[in-house]
């Protein structure tokens, strides 16, 4: 699933090349991928307005329109938002296609079709509870240590599994989890309450560290993930931890291993993180 850096890069190459751009016309080729309103209704949303901005939250890519109208884009596993010049063959697993006013295409695909597009009004937020009620970015200046520790400290909880609550930090997910918490020399098992000072400001670095560069790298591309040009990133040609079961650990040489912590595939090394 695309994390906020990838979703990031998606966003920059995407709103230098839609930004003002006139939706004329809306193909909905597949449209269980449009979750609010009913289709007709959201072709009849979007359709004639100008696209102000593509902005983003966690990993939610938002396309804004005029009149506080938006679109909501959740990549999920295997879903792409990719800008197609006029003449371009479309995706083979295009979903949905927003037909722009210089002749280009903005267009939606997805190969498992586990991804979702919202299109809403003004204030109209509260209808995605995963993203209105999302907690604070890496990055941003209200993710700090000490709110790290504010709200670990009340978790018993993984601390894989509470990097992974979007409630909490938006944005990251297992690639970046993992390699935050091997920069940190944390355990994925430890518990989130149990964490120190120090652990929490180590943590918090390692967080903003491990986000900044995977968007410094273009994203990370194992599987699925396109940028908005339909490219792949590099970030993981750079991965301290996640993927790399059974190489030798980039700080020791120990071997690095594989558990499951809440269900997800987690990497670590053992000697490196306590």
């Amino acid at each position: 699933m695309p994390e906020m850096p990838e979703v990031e890069i998606i966003r920059r190459y995407l709103d230098k090349m839609v930004q003002g751009q006139q939706i004329m016309s809306v193909d909905i080729v597949l449209p269980r991928m449009i979750k609010w309103p009913e289709p007709e209704k959201f072709r009849l949303l979007v359709t004639g307005q100008r696209i102000e901005s593509m902005a983003r939250r966690g990993k939610y890519l938002l396309m804004e329109l005029t009149g506080g109208r938006e679109v909501v884009f959740h990549l999920r596993m295997t879903g792409r938002l990719v800008y197609e010049p006029e003449g371009v063959n479309h995706d083979s697993h295009a979903r949905v296609i927003f037909k722009l006013g210089n002749g280009a295409s903005l267009v939606y695909g997805d190969t498992r079709t586990l991804g979702t597009i919202h299109g809403l009004q003004a204030g109209e937020r509260w209808r995605l509870k995963g993203l209105s009620e999302m907690g604070p970015e890496p990055l941003s200046d209200d993710f700090t240590a000490e709110y790290l520790q504010g709200v670990a400290q009340k978790r018993k909880g993984a601390i894989k599994s509470f990097l992974l609550n979007q409630k909490y930090i938006s944005g990251i997910g297992n690639i970046y989890a993992d390699e935050a918490l091997f920069l940190a020399g944390i355990h994925p098992q430890r518990p989130a309450n149990m964490l120190t000072e120090t652990e929490c400001r180590k943590l918090a670095a390692a967080v903003n560290e491990v986000i900044a560069a995977g968007i410094a790298d273009g994203g990370t591309t194992f599987r699925d993930y396109q940028n908005g040009a339909g490219g792949k990133g590099g970030h993981q040609e750079h991965l301290y931890a996640y993927g790399r079961t059974g190489q030798p650990c980039r700080k020791c040489g120990t071997p690095m291993e594989r558990i499951t912590v809440g269900g997800r595939g987690t990497h670590f090394c053992p000697q490196c993180q306590e």
